[in-house]
Order: structure tokens, then C-alpha cells, then sequence
């Protein structure tokens, strides 16, 4: 039984920003029941960050779940919002103190090309699908879509996602090369020696295997390319370093993988041939500052048999929940934004606020993280733990932010306490969870999972 004047927090999302705001909630005293919209509360640490990264995926998951394990937590699975519950109703009838989005950014941004989006899976994929394919496709209970990573695809991007969709193609195009030479090679060594190492290895010139790459365009330099971020307030000088850091990580990637690279390359329209999209059309830019200027008399056609679209994900549109453009309405107070779309108490941290200004990117890794991390980040000569680290000091800090404005809200009284755990523990039921945090994570997890 809840003593008189507890306060109840629902917490959207339970990855990084969600399980340490939980964490931090829950040893102040204070209930929280996180809402998870999948079976297991890991996020993208599960279905964004490439399955290689198994050593840091097992740590990320284990801080996890320690946190969804504290006294006074509430784990409600396979729960989304906008489609099993009602996220007005969630705000102004549950009964909850407030309620937190944590729910991160799933949604891919938009190609930015007319008519693009009608060749889903005909001819264009989006990275997020891409990645969460590739990391479930060996399970024997993945039922998803079977996708494909031919040779020769195009990728848009230039961020640290988009080298992830990269480094994908090519382990699955050396793989299928090397295997018809009668070679097994595993995944994980080919991803971490790199393509010529595991080659020489075998006594293989990988130009003699027939694999011609896959293409990163770019609408800026490669200096530009946000694979490394300067520091706050930098100088001149250390945006030149920066500068040069991109291009030293970006070359040595290339090395390793063996992609290709287009830099200055805006797309303007697509190509389709017999209801299916097999290319771009392009033009070269001009880059001056922050601005891409399309140069004219430089358009031309890049055909491909899949494009992949890796520039940026923002927050899933939620029914109910308005919306600036691409983005939930936040307004920032101090360090803590809070949703606009209504009165109630409802909060934002991590990445479901991005361009808000309190986080700059989805991994934090400015002055907190050396530049040698960043290029074993892209490289994976090193573990993922500094970067994890900082991006949950951020967390960290938002979380207090968001116990210091819960604490200041009315407190519930003992009967609305237990009405809103009534509540809660019906929808527990409803998708088969028992209240048993282990015995739920067994069950769900693939026996075959890597």
C-alpha cells in the first residue's frame, strides 16, 4: 500500500533516457511505470546499433535492466501509444503525477524527393528498417520483411548512422563473395580486421572478387560530414582539427571497408523504371558555410539497384500528440523541455527532443569523447562504453530536472495511488507480462539471438 503523498511519474520509452530518468525517479521515492512500446526495453541499443557491438549491447542491456528492476517500477511491454493507449488519455485520466517522453526518435527522415516514398521496399529503403533487419534477419522467429543489401547501392547520409548502414553492405557483399570462393569467413572478425586483413589472410586480392562497393553521397564537403563534433564556443583552429579529424576517420573507414565516396552530391529526383526506383538524379553543390548550393550544368543520373536513405531520424507522430514540423511541440524550460500540447505535466528528455538544443546528437560524443573513440566508434577497433557513459550523464541530468518538477507537483493520495497500480497491473495483464522482470526477459528473448 502507497503511503500518503506519493507521486506516480509514467516514463514513455525505457532505453538509455528512459531507464536512467526511471532509475533516478524511482531511488527518490518516487513510482514509475515505464510504457515500452517492444518486448524488451533496449531501443535502438538493440534495433539501431549494428549487432556486431554484442560485448557492449550485453553491458547496455544489463544497466537496463538493473534499472527496470528497482523497487516501485512498473514494466508495461508491447504497450505503444496512439495504438494500445490513448496518449491524451494516458495524460489527463490515468491519474499520473506527470508523464515523461523518452520514447526516442524511430521515425527516418524523409528522402526529401517527391514521389520518393512510393518505392518503399520497391527500390528504396530507409534506415531504420535496414538496420533492424540486419540485426533479427539469422533469428528462426524473425518474421519481417526479408530484405536485400545488393552491390553497388547508394546511401545517403554522411552521419555516423550512415557509415553503420555502410560498413552493412559491404560485410554482406564480401561475405557472399568470399563464400562463393568456398571461404567461411565470420561476420564479427571480418567487421573487426576489415575486408583487406581477413583477405590477406586467406591468400584473396579483394579487387579479384568482383565486389564494386557501395556509394556514400554527401551534400556538403567530407570535412562537413558530423562524424566528429567541435567544442562548444570552438576557435577557428579547433574547427580546423575537427576538419581534419572527418576526413582522417571517414579515409581510414574506406580503407577498412572498402566503399566508395561522392561528397558535394545533393539529390534532386529519383529514377524509376517498371514501378521500381533504380537511382537518383543528382547535382553537384557548392558549398559555402552552412549552405549547399546546387551548381547548374552538373546534374547527373546515378542508377543503382537499392538506395538507402541515412540522413537523421525524428520522433514517431503519435496520435494525439501535436506536432512543429518534424518534431513534438517542447518548450525549454531551463534544462528540462516540456510538452505544449496540453496542461497536464508532461515532459520530454533524450532524443524524442531533438533540435531543441539540449541534445545535439544521438550518441553524445563532443568533449566528452576523444577523437580516437569516435574513429573506433566508425571502425570498431574499440568498445562503445565512454560514449554510453556520456550520453547517460545527459540522461542523468535530465532526470534530475524532472524530479525536482514532479516533487513540486500535488502529491496523489493512497486511494489514487492504488487506483492508478489497478490500472496499470490490467494493462500488465492484457499483454501477458506476470510482474516478473527476468522470467518476462527469458521468455522474450530469441534463443538464437547474437
Amino acid at each position: 500500500m502507497a503511503n500518503q503523498g506519493q507521486h506516480f511519474v509514467a516514463v514513455i520509452g525505457g532505453a538509455v533516457s528512459g531507464s536512467v530518468c526511471t532509475e533516478i525517479l524511482a531511488d527518490k521515492g518516487i513510482k514509475v511505470a515505464v510504457i515500452e512500446q517492444n518486448s524488451r526495453p533496449y531501443g535502438k541499443i538493440e534495433d539501431g546499433l549494428p549487432r556486431w557491438h554484442v560485448e557492449q549491447r550485453r553491458q547496455e542491456y544489463a544497466r537496463i535492466d538493473a534499472r527496470m528492476k528497482k523497487p516501485g517500477v512498473y514494466f508495461v511491454p508491447n504497450t505503444k501509444i496512439g495504438r494500445d493507449v490513448d496518449f491524451n488519455d494516458l495524460c489527463t485520466k490515468w491519474g499520473f503525477s506527470a508523464v515523461i517522453l523518452a520514447n526516442g526518435a524511430w521515425r527516418d527522415r524523409d528522402l526529401g524527393v517527391p514521389g520518393a516514398d512510393d518505392y518503399v521496399e520497391k527500390g528504396l529503403y530507409y534506415q531504420n528498417p535496414f538496420i533492424y533487419w540486419y540485426n533479427h534477419k539469422n533469428e528462426k522467429t524473425y518474421d519481417g520483411p526479408k530484405l536485400e543489401a545488393p552491390d553497388e547501392t547508394i546511401v545517403v547520409g554522411g552521419g555516423l548512422a550512415s557509415i553503420d548502414v555502410v560498413k552493412v553492405l559491404q560485410l554482406e557483399n564480401y561475405e557472399r563473395a568470399l563464400s562463393a570462393r568456398g571461404f567461411k569467413v565470420d561476420m564479427h572478425e571480418l567487421e573487426k580486421r576489415g575486408v583487406p586483413a581477413v583477405c590477406k589472410d586467406l591468400g584473396v586480392d579483394p579487387k579479384e572478387l568482383g565486389v564494386k562497393g557501395c556509394l556514400l553521397i554527401y551534400r556538403r564537403r567530407v570535412q562537413d560530414m558530423p562524424l566528429q563534433q567541435p567544442p562548444d564556443n570552438a576557435t577557428a583552429e579547433q574547427i580546423a582539427k575537427t576538419e581534419q579529424v572527418r576526413q582522417k576517420v571517414l579515409r581510414l573507414a574506406q580503407d577498412k571497408f572498402l566503399f566508395r565516396v561522392q561528397d558535394c552530391t545533393l539529390t534532386q529526383g529519383i529514377l524509376v523504371e517498371n514501378g521500381r526506383m533504380v537511382g537518383l538524379k543528382v547535382v553537384r553543390t557548392k558549398v559555402e558555410g552552412r549552405k549547399a548550393d546546387p551548381i547548374p550544368g552538373t546534374e547527373q543520373d546515378l542508377r543503382a539497384p537499392l538506395v538507402i536513405s541515412s540522413i537523421g531520424s525524428v520522433p514517431e507522430k503519435i496520435p494525439g500528440v501535436m506536432m512543429k514540423g518534424e518534431y513534438y511541440t517542447f518548450a525549454d524550460e531551463n534544462t528540462l523541455p516540456r510538452y505544449t500540447g496540453c496542461d497536464d505535466a508532461v515532459f520530454g528528455v533524450g532524443n524524442v527532443v531533438t533540435g531543441q538544443g539540449n541534445i545535439r546528437v544521438s550518441l553524445v560524443h563532443s568533449q566528452k569523447v576523444t577523437n580516437e573513440l569516435i574513429a573506433r566508434y566508425i571502425l570498431g577497433d574499440g568498445d562503445l562504453s565512454a560514449v554510453y557513459a556520456a550520453k547517460e550523464a545527459l540522461a542523468g541530468a535530465e532526470a534530475g530536472a524532472v524530479e525536482i518538477k514532479v516533487k513540486a507537483l500535488p502529491a496523489l493520495s493512497t486511494q489514487q495511488t492504488v487506483a492508478l497500480e489497478q490500472r496499470i497491473t490490467a494493462q500488465q495483464r492484457k499483454v501477458g507480462y506476470t510482474s516478473d522482470y527476468d522470467s518476462w526477459i527469458a521468455k522474450v528473448t530469441p534463443p538464437d539471438l547474437e
